[in-house]
């Protein structure tokens, strides 16, 4: 063999061996696109166990022994596989009932990304609804409001609409602190069949009086990031007059049922669960109950408990497969739910140079979030600029990092007994949780400051 032919001998020796690298390396990764969740360790993704115990042992410990709740769980996936899922602490400080595995939470407003928000993805990339047409073509309500006619969905799931925050409705239920018997009752019947509570059932018409209200309400034109759950309220009954098809049964049937997510739903009373459902508040004003088994916001519960800013309940697993399902880029155990290139819109952000950090729907890491200490930083300082998911007012908080193939599930009641509990937040409870499964235990760690 001549060296010429012998050096075209290697040429073609190194292209077949690329070849076969590239093919394995597709192989793996329509598996991995398809995977479903196993339970591994952590050293099967090259975490320490014991450095990751300690660290979230302690960070609990505080947490409980500061009130920032009476218990909680934590579920991270890394790679496919769960890695750590553990439960702390009891429902409520009188330690009777331990927070077990798979209890039941009131997801708050992570219901915006796990309720209307995949059901809005899907119309999108089946071309039933526009981000940049104004919106009033889907809500006629806003065609003739000049702060509000030419507001577009993007804008609305971006919180660049300028709309303000949050409206009370329940004020319009109320009168001097009693509640006015021609919008609740105490007895259910064919006017009066949405139920608030389990003995309070709202008149069903309310919700026109609330989408009244939402007409009314203003938007101040300045194209500024302004958080706002208002739209919100409205979506799940665009789907519906999209769709055809019930919102519930729309996003059950496509999202929920197939992903086998058997607690991840509206109404957790009517599921007859074996799991237990952690409860939230004891409400004073309304209820004159500890609020459990129904929807701690009180605007989701004027709606019968299925709105678009809360309402959905769900348990750690459950929410780990829809998340993991999103960073499969829409693909989950075999089936395709959503296009990768909708799931890549949606998770980026949409005004970068307004200094709003939001993708479409949902959270982002700080614009700059890798420069700033764990005490300032939003979520832990190590997410990568392209992951994202949302905190609840219940003191939930999910999160998925693709870069990392990470998954982080976070589920506590922080609102018992009463939502003015804010230690949750005071202590960075859950950037610290999450910033332990980015640091090698050879690096010094910023717990949380008692």
């Amino acid at each position: 063999m001549d060296f010429v032919t012998f050096k075209s001998f290697i040429i073609l020796e190194n292209m077949f061996r690329i070849t076969i690298f590239c093919l394995c390396c597709f192989v793996l990764s329509v598996q991995n696109t398809n995977a479903q969740l196993t339970q591994d360790t952590p050293e099967s993704v090259g975490l320490d166990s014991k450095y990751i115990q300690n660290q979230v042992d302690s960070i609990m410990a505080l947490g409980i022994t500061q009130k920032a709740f009476p218990g909680s769980q934590l579920l991270v996936a890394k790679q496919g596989k769960i890695i750590f899922h553990q439960a702390y602490g009891y429902h409520t400080y009188d330690s009777i009932q331990k927070v077990n595995l798979d209890d039941v939470y009131d997801l708050a407003s992570v219901t915006k990304i796990t309720g209307p928000l995949p059901a809005l993805m899907k119309l999108y990339e089946e071309g039933k609804i526009n981000l940049d047409v104004p919106f009033s073509r889907y809500w006629p309500d806003w065609k003739h409001q000049k702060d509000k006619k030419n507001i577009t969905l993007r804008e609305l799931l971006a919180h660049q609409s300028g709309i303000k925050p949050y409206i009370i409705f329940l004020n319009e239920v109320l009168k001097k602190g009693t509640i006015k018997k021609r919008f609740m009752r105490t007895q259910k019947s064919k006017r009066y069949s949405n139920q608030f509570y389990k003995n309070l059932y709202i008149k069903n018409r309310f919700k026109n009086k609330i989408y009244r209200q939402i007409k009314r309400v203003k938007a101040d034109g300045k194209k500024e990031y302004l958080y706002s759950g208002i739209a919100s309220l409205i979506y799940p009954q665009i789907i519906e007059n999209i769709t055809g098809v019930p919102y519930q049964k729309y996003i059950q049937d496509n999202f929920y049922i197939p992903l086998g997510c058997e607690t991840l739903d509206y109404l957790p009373m009517h599921k007859n669960l074996e799991n237990a459902i952690v409860p939230t508040e004891i409400d004073t004003i309304v209820r004159k109950d500890l609020t459990k088994n129904w929807v701690h916001d009180e605007n989701a519960a004027l709606f019968g408990g299925i709105s678009g800013n809360a309402g959905i309940f769900s348990s750690a697993k459950d929410l780990a497969k829809y998340m993991q399902m999103l960073i499969q880029n829409g693909t989950y155990n075999g089936k395709q739910y959503l296009k990768p290139s909708t799931v890549e819109l949606f998770t980026k952000i949409q005004y970068p140079n307004n200094d709003n950090r939001r993708g479409l729907g949902f959270d982002k890491p700080l614009i700059g979030n890798d420069t700033l200490s764990i005490k300032k930083a939003y979520p832990a300082p190590q997410v990568s600029p392209n992951s994202f998911g949302h905190s609840g007012f219940t003191g939930t908080f999910v999160w998925a990092d693709p870069d990392e193939e990470l998954v982080f599930i976070f589920l506590s009641n922080r609102v018992y007994p009463s939502r003015t509990h804010r230690n949750i937040y005071n202590l960075n409870i859950r950037p610290a949780l999450q910033q332990t499964f980015y640091t090698h235990p050879n690096t010094p760690s910023e717990l949380p400051n008692n």
